[in-house]
């Protein structure tokens, strides 16, 4: 079972980190007092600022500002201020036994996708598939269900959309199985396939999302899972946002996708407001869940903070 890292309070000190893409200074600003109005300290360290191109710094530097977070003793998480590209530059650079010494609650998404995953496969620890510091925090429904994740302990609960949004399924011939919840932005997931970052598909439930890549592209990355016996391996399917994924030839992304899964034959639970849409709820990574195309549901099984 997963280890659930300590939860937050209100007070507590939290890392913040570019592995990726930068920002400008006045977006880290604005950034930075986000997190002070949701009732959190923050602590920066010396490459926050850094722009290199389409990089927030070298990747010598962004390393380091990682690595400064994960043996940070006044700090009780590490947040992502963007994502963009850069991370897998920088997986062979991390310190991962600096994290070992000093787990805490680790929260970003699509770039970090190769992150959350190798915390969890490695540690088997949670972290959190999360909005991130330039995202919309001002969407009631992202920053409830961002906060209530890592500050509540239940011993149980459902993901759920806002109620005007439905969860839908695609059932198979087993339509209720449990696993750890693995995955995030597919482009990542596929990238790290045949290398020591792959994530753990064996028996548990992959949630896969994406942003601006046309239907085709999304289509040549679902059967590259396939073609690679990856999605095989699954014991069943999240689908989260797809966001702007469409062309000029009218081809329905949602289509594309139910088209897929009939090929996967695998239980799956779809439409669920997580990526690079809005609202952007808050997934834990490695947390063992239940879903149900029964009644389209995704249940988390344990509690994912202490």
């Amino acid at each position: 079972m997963a280890i659930p890292c300590k939860k937050l309070i209100f007070g507590d000190k939290i890392s913040v980190i570019s592995p990726s893409s930068p920002s400008s200074k006045e977006t880290i600003k604005n950034a930075l007092n986000l997190l002070k109005s949701l009732n959190f300290d923050y602590k920066i360290y010396d490459h926050l600022y850094d722009d290199i191109g389409y990089l927030a710094g070298l990747d010598i530097h962004r390393a380091k500002d990682f690595n400064n977070a994960l043996k940070d003793k006044e700090t009780n998480a590490i947040i992502c201020l963007r994502g963009g590209y850069g991370t897998l530059r920088i997986m062979d650079l991390i310190e991962w036994s600096l994290y070992k010494k000093n787990p805490k609650i680790f929260m970003g998404f699509s770039d970090i996708t190769p992150i959350l995953n190798y915390i969890f496969k490695k540690f088997n620890i949670i972290t959190f598939h999360s909005p991130m510091l330039t995202s919309n925090l001002m969407d009631e429904h992202s920053r409830d269900s961002l906060i209530n994740s890592i500050t509540i302990q239940k011993s149980n609960y459902f993901i759920k959309n806002p109620e005007n949004i439905s969860l839908k399924s695609f059932p198979s011939n087993k339509n209720i199985v449990t696993g750890n919840i693995i995955g995030g932005n597919l482009s990542l997931i596929c990238s790290t396939i045949s290398t020591k970052y792959e994530i753990p598909f064996k028996n548990n439930i992959l949630f896969i999302e994406e942003i601006n890549e046309s239907p085709y592209k999304v289509d040549r990355m679902l059967s590259h899972l396939y073609l690679s016996g990856k999605i095989q391996k699954c014991s069943g399917i999240i689908l989260g946002q797809f966001t702007d994924c469409k062309d000029d030839n009218g081809v329905n992304i949602e289509d594309l996708l139910l088209e897929k899964l009939r090929l996967f034959k695998k239980p799956c639970i779809y439409n669920l407001c997580a990526g690079h849409g809005s609202p952007r709820l808050t997934i834990p990574i490695g947390a063992r869940a239940r879903i149900n195309t029964n009644n389209s549901t995704i249940e988390i099984l344990k509690s994912v903070v202490i």
